[in-house]
């Protein structure tokens, strides 16, 4: 009873109750392998990355096949700002099962971390042969092939990502970097509707408004520019890439 009520308060976000809970059921069954392991991603949640690894340490000496202890305690070191020790428990989670999409997801993102962009690009074109409709991994994808400037892959992989997303909407940062992908092509008028699509969702995020005045700057849609930056800077006044491009469009008028 008390792991159920642990495993809801834990679902619904309650992590600081849902602790308490896997923490009372352990005094029954301190060597439970499930407890160990829950009680390790709620103190993740809250910020308790050092007790969360003692805890993994704890359910890997009862079950050191468990693929997901290994990634969930290379997400907290991770998160502690340990990405090398992470990537070598990520090694010990692929060892056991090199195939589990959860784990090359991750292994990828460890990997960016590093700054080894190709191996992360590996692990995520790995995951997309197992189950090419996961959207988040297209994306994931997409960023790095934009940070290696590989944009047309990139905007392929965007595209691929916002197709996909039919159960519920992409949100808003995804549109974006579509859009500064296609910035990046010359394809001003395509990167408008997408900066449009992520400000319908965040109509208040500066960076997004301040990307759809260099589109219309490109564009030589000064007026349009000049109120896409006033809006940045009513939001942002320290926004000093806003300011200098507001005074680019005043000078071309």
């Amino acid at each position: 009873m008390i792991t159920k009520r642990a495993d809801i308060l834990f679902d619904v976000g309650k992590f600081n109750k849902s602790v308490v809970c896997y923490s009372a059921a352990l005094k029954f069954d301190p060597n439970d392998v499930y407890l160990l392991n829950k009680k390790g991603d709620n103190l993740s949640r809250l910020g308790k990355f050092e007790e969360a690894i003692e805890c993994y340490d704890k359910a890997i000496k009862f079950d050191n096949q468990n693929e997901y202890i290994y990634n969930n305690k290379a997400i907290a070191l991770l998160n502690s700002n340990q990405p090398q020790i992470a990537l070598e428990c990520s090694d010990k989670a692929m060892e056991i099962n090199d195939n589990n999409e959860f784990v090359l997801y991750w292994r990828g993102f460890i990997m960016e971390m590093l700054g080894k962009f190709d191996s992360a690009l590996q692990c995520y074109d790995k995951i997309l042969v197992i189950n090419p409709e996961d959207p988040d991994v297209w994306n994931a994808k997409g960023n790095i092939l934009s940070e290696l400037e590989r944009t047309e892959e990139a905007l392929y992989c965007y595209e691929k990502a916002l197709e996909l997303c039919l159960e519920e909407p992409p949100d808003a940062t995804m549109w974006n970097r579509k859009g500064n992908a296609l910035m990046e092509l010359g394809r001003f008028e395509e990167a408008l509707h997408c900066y449009d699509e992520a400000l319908s969702m965040e109509n208040e995020n500066d960076a997004f408004i301040c990307n759809k005045g260099v589109a219309f700057l490109e564009l030589g849609s000064y007026n349009d520019a000049i109120e896409c930056f006033r809006k940045t800077l009513v939001i942002n006044p320290s926004n000093e890439d806003a300011r200098i491009l507001k005074d680019e469009c005043l000078e071309n008028l």
